[in-house]
């Protein structure tokens, strides 16, 4: 692993430690709701993606949660039907999604590594790949695209949220305050920053050419797009959405 993902490695697991909200699993009436076919998952902060941006039925369907660890997304599509396997740079956010299969019986895998290098699974792997807002916490994106077209199955989805980059443009502490202050450039590196705090992830503000384009150049179709907030709990999203969720499909040519 890189430098920057060992730091956010061990970011996520002291997130886990302090329950933030991304590291929260689901319950077990979600898991009920879902195996009866009543289920719904994000990959942004607060808008659900589409149920018509999955396949009818998910029973066999062999999903990559990509970035994905939490007992969240996973454990739902699990308990679809679906052949899952969460990926994710945290061994915390891995063992949410482990407890949640132990205790609700759900076949599930987990496999700790880097989103940019896949090398442990084959092409054309999986049918589906759900990849959460993850790709803020590494320096360049374009890998994680190509590595995810190269393991799925021709006309696979892709289905990925990210962020505006628009949201890197102004101070953190000042908007905490109400106040929007432009202060930095896009692309953003947090590396670029004076300091480098121990515990707290390092982010990264790609341009939206390296998001769309990126999933283009890498094979992919985007055939469905929306846009969402922090619902309403950030002074920015009084004024823009700041997130983005991509359906992609992958065609060979």
């Amino acid at each position: 692993m890189s430098q920057t993902t060992e730091h956010n490695s061990k970011a996520w697991d002291k997130k886990v430690e302090d329950g933030v909200r991304y590291t929260q699993s689901i319950t077990h009436e979600t898991i009920e709701k879902a195996r009866s076919g009543e289920w719904t998952i994000g990959v942004t902060a607060d808008r659900q993606v589409p149920r018509n941006w999955f396949p009818e039925s998910l029973k066999g369907v062999k999903v990559l949660c990509l970035a994905s660890g939490g007992g969240q997304q996973g454990p739902v599509l699990a308990a679809t039907g679906a052949e899952v396997t969460v990926f994710d740079l945290s061994e915390k956010q891995l063992q949410q999604d482990e407890r949640v299969a132990d205790q609700e019986g759900l076949d599930l895998k987990t496999v700790k590594g880097e989103m940019t290098d896949l090398s442990v699974f084959a092409d054309e792997t999986f049918d589906l790949i759900v990849h959460p807002v993850a790709n803020v916490f590494i320096e360049n994106v374009r890998p994680v695209w190509k590595e995810a077209a190269r393991v799925l199955k021709n006309k696979g989805t892709l289905i990925s949220g990210f962020m505006n980059p628009v949201l890197y443009l102004f101070d953190a502490e000042k908007e905490d305050e109400g106040k929007l202050e432009v202060a930095h450039t896009i692309p953003y590196s947090a590396l670029e920053e004076e300091e480098v705090i121990e515990g707290e992830t390092l982010e990264f503000g790609h341009t939206l050419e390296d998001q769309l384009q990126g999933q283009t150049d890498a094979g992919f179709v985007i055939a469905g797009i929306y846009e969402d907030d922090f619902g309403g709990e950030r002074t920015i999203d009084h004024h823009i959405k700041t997130m983005i969720a991509t359906r992609a499909v992958k065609l060979k040519l």
